[in-house]
């Protein structure tokens, strides 16, 4: 064996012409290299194969596109096409390589979410810790694709136990789709803040009074950094960072009756935005959202159509008699008055149900079609079980002040005023009263979660001459039920400086999120 391995050597070094290997070698490299290259797409080839005829491949590439369309649509007989330019030929062939790999990427994603979906109804992984191939699948999507295969994995929510410590399950209509919802959200959510508009109507958030919610969730939004991004191309969401109160009081004329000039203001802003950005003209506003307490909110935004019908608006002012809230995909926002905003939780609590002489109160001022109605039948101390008055007289807060009045009575009425929101709803759930809600057409404060049937007692304005008789009628059990019931939501119900799970602020962005998942073309 050494002896051969000692001839192959002397061989190689001393009797083969290593100049003439050599030059063997690399006129095969260059004949390889050639036929390589030959098989590349234009504009590779043109290194070797200049075309005849030089053009710029920015024209070439749009008319050829342009002209195949045109030879295709007067080719109908299917006779042979013959180019007499092989950079149309080559363009051809790459606009015909590039639509199959679009359509062969659409259907390895089709593929992919058939196969995801074969799992992910009946093992339902958690969405805190997906699998590795769901996390690559959703990473792959567009901002609504990954909405669509939500919306489908939502559709088909795992039923969830009862043992929850964070929610209660009589309180919502449908603990399980909330849930899943709500860890969807908190798992992928982007929402993207226009910069423009200048304060005090834009980005700058009024934090105390009765119109307050706007205000709060302005300021949590902006300084939020887990569903906030700086890219709109992730984003599932456009807020509209604008005040309605800051706009009535930077524009509005006092005692002019005329709201068109807030209107057109904000018509405006919409058109210098979507001229701006391509993002309201891609979706005509389906996809943005605005947040407005103050009654005149739905008002200001009649001279836009698009921002009227398309957006999801988030309204305190939640009339369905109207034609601008819509009950369907719109979100009626709760209505807090917020006189601490340091502290907002300040005076929260009541009595114990056995410490609530009181069968039901109201106090305030005498306007509306149903508060005169009340006062009618129930005011002027005709009633001693029934507290109902005006603006509260001084010799009765003497003795007992409004909040005083609320967590010592059973029952809180909140009749609509001028609008058929009241600030009185959310003030019953901080005292732990009871709310009884006289508005029709109204639609309460996150509806499209809750059930209100479980905590509040919702009576028709015909109804009022039987209000007692109504309140009367309720077993003591059943009230022992949804007083209890009003105090496991107040969680829900609160502004908090910094936000925590499923309070105010977070449940308030879930509807919107909601409305926005449930919207989605699946």
């Amino acid at each position: 064996m050494a002896k051969l391995l000692r001839k192959i050597v002397v061989l190689l070094m001393f009797r083969l012409d290593w100049r003439k290997l050599i030059f063997i070698c690399a006129i095969l490299t260059i004949v390889s290299v050639l036929i390589q290259i030959s098989r590349l797409p234009y504009p590779l080839t043109e290194l070797i194969f200049p075309p005849p005829i030089s053009l710029s491949s920015y024209k070439s590439f749009n008319s050829t596109i342009y002209l195949s369309k045109q030879i295709q649509s007067n080719n109908k007989d299917g006779s042979p096409m013959v180019f007499l330019d092989s950079s149309r030929q080559v363009n051809q062939s790459i606009v015909t390589f590039m639509k199959k790999e679009n359509e062969s990427g659409q259907r390895r994603r089709r593929n992919n979410l058939t196969s995801i979906n074969m799992v992910a109804p009946s093992s339902h992984p958690s969405v805190r810790n997906l699998p590795s191939r769901i996390e690559r699948y959703l990473r792959s999507l567009t901002p609504d694709e990954a909405l669509a295969f939500i919306k489908r994995d939502i559709e088909n929510a795992p039923l969830v136990s009862d043992d929850d410590p964070e929610l209660y399950a009589p309180l919502f209509r449908n603990i399980s789709t909330f849930k899943r919802s709500y860890e969807w959200m908190e798992r992928i959510l982007k929402v993207y803040i226009y910069g423009e508009g200048e304060r005090p109507i834009f980005h700058q958030p009024e934090l105390k009074g009765i119109y307050a919610s706007e205000g709060w969730f302005m300021k949590l939004m902006e300084e939020n950094k887990q569903f906030v991004t700086k890219d709109p191309d992730k984003a599932h969401l456009f807020y509209l960072p604008y005040s309605a109160r800051q706009l009535q009081k930077a524009l509005y004329v006092r005692n002019s009756h005329n709201m068109k000039p807030l209107s057109i203001f904000l018509r405006d802003y919409v058109n210098m935005l979507a001229a701006k950005y391509p993002f309201w003209n891609r979706t005509h506003g389906f996809d943005h959202f605005l947040v407005a307490c103050h009654d005149w909110g739905p008002y200001t935004l009649t001279e836009h159509e698009e921002l009227t019908k398309n957006t999801i608006k988030a309204l305190c002012n939640a009339d369905v008699s109207q034609w601008i809230f819509n009950g369907e995909k719109d979100v009626s926002l709760p209505e807090t008055f917020i006189k601490h905003p340091r502290n907002p939780r300040k005076y929260l609590g009541g009595r114990r149900v056995s410490q609530r002489p009181i069968l039901a109160f109201f106090a305030g001022n005498n306007h509306g079609r149903v508060r005169p109605t009340l006062l009618k039948y129930w005011g002027d101390d005709k009633d001693k079980d029934m507290r109902i008055y005006g603006p509260l007289p001084t010799r009765v807060s003497r003795v007992i002040s409004y909040r005083g009045h609320m967590k010592s009575s059973k029952y809180c009425i909140c009749p609509m005023g001028f609008e058929v929101n009241s600030p009185r709803i959310v003030e019953a759930i901080y005292y732990e009263c009871v709310p009884v809600i006289i508005a029709d057409n109204f639609v309460p404060p996150l509806n499209d979660v809750l059930s209100w049937s479980a905590f509040s007692v919702i009576v028709a304005e015909k109804d009022v001459p039987k209000l007692k008789e109504i309140l009367l009628a309720i077993p003591l059990r059943r009230y022992i039920v949804m007083q209890s019931n009003v105090k496991r939501l107040q969680k829900h119900f609160m502004w908090n400086v910094k936000p925590i799970r499923y309070d105010m602020f977070h449940m308030i962005l879930h509807s919107i999120w909601s409305s926005r998942v449930n919207h989605i073309q699946s």
